[in-house]
């Protein structure tokens, strides 16, 4: 599969012309905003940063003084002071924690931009954040910049917002199990999702492919189930006509990784919600360690895409093994999260082994569903009791739903109905909206290969989380949703931008903005200048073209 180039032309929609990404053009209006803010008044004049604007805030709010300090001084060249006080002098840009605005929620702001200063104030840190990461976008695009650039004027637009998100989670999925993603490139990632008021990074670490976090007490996790010998080329389609490169490929995140990670996305309000595939997806575990699967017999890490009979069996050891995994995980990982996939378990070779329905019938379960909602539960048990709470995919449902689990409902909306009904919270990903693995054009033969489907971006602009037939008093348990990135058919880093943007970039509005607020001709509009950010930050986009 090809690379593809860095797109350095915008094609948007209607009378908007093909513009070049490396032309400035002044801020002469905050309607630049990515996501839209619910509440924003335009004034005349603009603030503007010299080199003697200083910074200042709370003492406790002191380290987000600096991390806009950082932001600021690359591309301007000035080296911003940060200082605390209680009154801040003209000129000046502050970053104040106001108890007062608690109605705005933990990540709302209020952000006043006037020619003599700028102020921002906000519950909690997370919302002053998420107003530094307005006041970036207010700038020239510029400013994201990491070299000193010349002849721009650094000003703000005087503009009055208010501004909260709509839902709480809000979220992103990047699987490295199929194809494994460098710690650095995670760390970008981060940082977009971070910028578009994204809050949740979904780290998808193991599947059949490949499993991508160091365990300590099993060791074989990834000295064998991080590496496949090869990968399939193309699509799958019987094993005579089947293709691969004859190249390995692996890679893992050692624990000190996946805690750098984890700090990386804490410091920019950003939870890593990791996801260990159970009982199903278990390839490279059992690869690992044959004991856990079925058979007992040994195999290779799968080298092809799709759903294999292969599936953890349910004995005591191998609940023990996996709960001893999730044991190191939950120390790295310190978010209330974790993820336990549940998706795709093939349960035939549950069917036929003799030692596995001899154990469903000493459990006192009817069938293989019910086995499946029983491991489902010994996990749920065991995180409730270390604080924590279970998510998975919505198979978990069949046979009956864990009492504390969150349900992610990807196979249309039926499965959030369903747990939102009976007062399970839920997060909506349905592969109709949120799938950003499939294609972004009709016409595939000018696309990079995908697993399938279609989703432009408009599709994707228009999506509604809380579906119009579940009843209002029901409507609290979505907690909001994510886009997914399933990488089988996206091995470097540079194919995972080129299908990620600016898609997920529409979703981020969808989950921050006010759902009447939502207008894609002007989310196109904006969209203009948010694709010179993009590009200015080597993100792979794909291109907007017309209709």
């Amino acid at each position: 599969m090809s690379t593809f180039p860095i797109q350095m032309r915008i094609l948007i929609p209607g009378a908007l012309a093909a513009s070049t990404l490396l032309t400035w053009v002044p801020p002469a209006t905050a309607q630049q905003v990515i996501p839209r803010p619910v509440t924003m008044t335009q004034r005349a004049g603009q603030f503007t940063l010299t080199s003697e604007t200083e910074i200042w805030t709370d003492s406790s709010s002191a380290a987000l003084g600096h991390q806009l300090a950082r932001y600021l001084e690359p591309a301007t060249g000035f080296t911003i002071r940060v200082l605390t006080g209680r009154t801040a002098p003209a000129r000046s840009i502050s970053l104040r924690r106001d108890a007062s605005l608690s109605h705005l929620g933990n990540e709302g702001y209020l952000l006043e931009v006037h020619p003599s200063g700028v102020i921002a104030r906000a519950p909690q840190d997370a919302g002053l954040f998420y107003a530094v990461q307005t006041m970036r976008q207010l700038l020239p695009p510029q400013i994201f910049r990491e070299a000193s650039v010349q002849g721009v004027e650094w000003s703000l637009p005087s503009v009055s917002i208010e501004d909260f998100p709509r839902f709480a989670w809000r979220g992103g999925l990047l699987d490295t199990g199929r194809h494994f993603m460098p710690k650095e490139f995670v760390k970008k990632y981060i940082d977009l999702l971070a910028l578009h008021k994204l809050n949740t990074l979904q780290l998808h670490l193991t599947d059949d492919q490949g499993w991508r976090i160091e365990i300590k007490r099993y060791p074989k996790l990834t000295e064998v189930g991080a590496w496949r010998k090869e990968t399939l080329v193309g699509r799958w389609r019987t094993e005579v006509e089947a293709r691969y490169d004859g190249q390995p490929h692996g890679g893992f995140y050692t624990q000190e990784d996946a805690r750098e990670i984890v700090a990386y996305a804490k410091a920019r309000y950003v939870t890593v919600v990791p996801e260990i595939e159970m009982p199903g997806h278990a390839v490279a575990a059992i690869a690992a360690y044959p004991e856990l699967g079925v058979t007992g017999q040994a195999m290779d890490v799968a080298t092809r895409w799709g759903v294999f009979s292969d599936i953890l069996n349910a004995e005591p050891a191998t609940i023990q093994f996996m709960q001893n995994v999730l044991t190191e995980v939950m120390e790295i990982f310190p978010g209330r999260y974790i993820h336990i996939g549940g998706d795709e378990a093939d349960k035939s070779k549950w069917k036929a082994s003799e030692r596995i329905q001899a154990r469903t019938a000493e459990l006192g379960l009817k069938d293989e569903h019910e086995l499946q909602s029983w491991f489902t539960r010994q996990m749920d048990t065991f995180l409730v009791a270390h604080g924590r709470r279970l998510v998975g995919w919505d198979e978990i449902l069949e046979g009956g739903l864990a009492e504390n689990a969150v349900v992610m409902s990807w196979r249309g909306t039926e499965g959030g109905l369903k747990a939102a009904r009976a007062g399970h919270d839920v997060v909506m990903t349905p592969t109709s909206h949120t799938y950003f693995d499939y294609y972004q054009s009709t016409d595939q033969s000018t696309e990079p290969l995908a697993i399938g489907g279609f989703l432009p971006l408009e599709t994707v602009y228009g999506y509604e989380p809380v579906p119009a037939e579940l009843e209002p008093k029901f409507a609290n348990h979505v907690l909001g949703g994510q886009g997914q990135v399933w990488t089988e058919y996206m091995p470097t880093p540079k194919q995972v931008e080129y299908m990620a943007f600016p898609r997920l970039s529409a979703l981020a509005e969808v989950l921050w903005s006010p759902k009447d607020a939502k207008d894609y001709s002007d989310f196109l509009q904006r969209l203009g200048t948010h694709l010179e950010r993009l590009a200015i930050l080597d993100v792979n986009f794909r291109p907007i073209t017309p209709k």
